[in-house]
């Protein structure tokens, strides 16, 4: 089943085209992890967070990611990191033109 995964977690910058140039070579490797479909990249500069919504084709791959981006979050000195994890109702979302196959 679809499965969304929704992070977020403090974040002092960079932000908006700077983010973009930074980040394009995390962006590029996220491309690959399996199930993965597509990667919604959210920023807040005025609160200071940043993260993304994800689609994952199944809840096992979303776990695994999850689990392997927050060690990594956490070893680069990121603390307070926020998911969840959704199943998706495709019915629903179609109706509403979610963005899934």
């Amino acid at each position: 089943m679809l499965t969304v995964l929704q992070i977020d977690f403090p974040f002092t910058g960079p932000f908006g085209a700077e983010m973009q140039q930074a980040m394009q070579p995390l962006a590029e490797s996220i491309n690959q992890e399996p199930g993965l479909i597509w990667k919604i990249w959210t920023e807040n500069a005025a609160t200071q967070e940043a993260g993304g919504v994800y689609l994952f084709s199944d809840a096992i791959t979303a776990q695994n990611y999850l689990d392997m981006h927050s060690a990594r979050l956490t070893a680069s000195g990121v603390s307070g990191i926020r998911a969840k994890l959704f199943s998706v109702n495709t019915p629903l979302s179609l109706t509403c033109k979610g963005p899934i196959q």
